[in-house]
């Protein structure tokens, strides 16, 4: 469900003559064999009415080679593959993509191959391939089998939560690196805690994706502006889902678990900007490429106002590096509410992504991010283990340090609350009172 669904894929060095960017190459298009209902994707189809949704070997061809020539300096290079769902165009297509991936390395050049995948059709063979040439695996699970069932079906309306569960087991047997996208929504959003341990404990997975669910509703369905459908999360329940999570992690996991969202709001602590797109003052370097060979400006924005041109026609380096794809990247700082640029955490947040700015501000200025209140909730709730484990790093530290560092704050925060009285604001800076707060604690 998003453009970095995996979790190196943005880490590519910097080329000579223009910035690094991320491709999400699509070789199927929207085509897919699930019709999970929150799904984006699959109205993608209409943009290309009788296609086949298989990319041919000239795209993949000149993807490929395109790409690693517009990171000449770089050490490594990405190439990713999702979808609709990739592994639908049978392995030996991605065994073509191989040979022709080593026609063009350089030396010393690494290449990673990443996929995003339902797991489904994933068998002995694909194990093989995919551990053979160190492919990362993002594979889409939703938690437990009530909450992944709600909304993950296959097309005839069935469950699909043991056939996922038998790819990712054949992943492990294969030794295949993976990790695990969740998408948090109505069925879920409640259930934090239970989701996050079943990933640890059940499905033994160290690296985790979480991504909102925010659906529109539909134009004469909305009661009022900014609607969404009754699969999404809603904002302050986004935010308590990473809280929940959250408090579990930086007990007990950090430096064992990777958490993408914890990942990249620390890099903002640590260097002042976050390492997730969503939370970039611009954006723009990551591009989705279709089966077709046409390539638009987000994968979140796969429409003709944002289409860039086709790689068979022009250069995938000069079309992310066009006029257009930069004053798409820009205009996410340039339409940025006064409301934001106020905000304290406007150095960890940014707007977040553009897809969700869909209210207005308290003073009726447009381009809030419907998720604006949840994310404060996060932002204010995580700030002082944040601020510790960026000053552990930059003392050459592990961040795991924390885990021996918090139950000492929070002792301290306690005799603390208990000195200022139970009607004083608590000194832990919650803004509630002490006696609701860690002055409740010590009581």
């Amino acid at each position: 469900m998003d453009s970095n669904a995996l979790r190196d894929a943005t880490t590519q060095a910097h080329g000579a003559s223009r910035p690094a960017f991320h491709v999400m190459s699509k070789p199927t298009g929207a085509r897919c064999n699930l019709d999970c209902e929150y799904c984006f994707f699959l109205k993608k189809e209409a943009l290309y009415p009788g296609s086949t949704f298989r990319m041919s070997d000239a795209v993949m061809e000149a993807h490929i080679r395109q790409t690693i020539a517009a990171h000449a300096n770089a050490p490594e290079v990405t190439i990713a593959w999702q979808g609709g769902e990739p592994t639908l165009m049978g392995l030996e297509f991605f065994r073509r993509a191989m040979e022709v991936e080593e026609r063009y390395r350089r030396p010393g050049l690494t290449i990673r191959n990443t996929i995003q995948t339902n797991g489904v059709i994933l068998n002995d063979d694909w194990g093989a391939f995919l551990g053979e040439h160190n492919f990362l695996v993002g594979i889409s699970l939703d938690g437990p089998r009530e909450m992944h069932d709600r909304y993950r079906k296959d097309k005839a309306g069935n469950p699909t939560f043991d056939k996922v569960m038998r790819g990712l087991r054949l992943l492990q047997k294969h030794g295949v690196d993976y990790n695990v996208l969740c998408t948090v929504n109505s069925a879920n959003a409640d259930h934090g805690l239970e989701v996050y341990r079943f990933f640890r404990d059940e499905v033994g997975a160290e690296f985790m994706q979480f991504i909102p669910i925010v659906e529109r509703a539909e134009a004469g369905d909305a009661e009022r502006p900014g609607a969404v459908t009754g699969r999404s999360v809603g904002s302050s329940q986004w935010g308590t889902f990473l809280n929940t999570i959250f408090d579990e992690w930086v007990a007990r996991d950090v430096g064992k678990v990777f958490v993408q969202m914890f990942d990249g709001v620390l890099a903002s602590w640590v260097r002042g900007e976050s390492t997730l797109c969503i939370f970039q003052a611009t954006c723009g370097d990551g591009v989705a490429l279709e089966h077709t060979g046409d390539l638009y400006s987000c994968d979140h924005f796969v429409e003709e106002k944002h289409f860039l041109g086709n790689i068979l026609e022009t250069d995938i380096g000069d079309l992310v590096g066009s006029e257009k794809q930069r004053k798409f990247g820009q205009a996410k700082n340039d339409t940025l509410p006064q409301y934001c640029r106020d905000c304290e955490f406007l150095f960890a947040c940014h707007g977040e992504c553009p897809k969700n700015r869909f209210l207005e501000t308290p003073d009726g200025e447009p381009g809030l991010n419907y998720l604006c209140s949840g994310l404060k909730l996060f932002f204010a709730h995580v700030d002082r283990p944040m601020a510790i484990m960026a000053e552990l790093l930059r003392r050459g530290r592990p961040a795991a340090d924390i885990m021996r560092i918090l139950p000492f704050e929070e002792q301290r925060l306690r005799q603390a609350a208990q000195q200022a009285g139970r009607n004083a604001p608590c000194p832990c800076g919650s803004g509630m009172k002490a006696k609701r707060c860690h002055g409740g604690l010590a009581a």
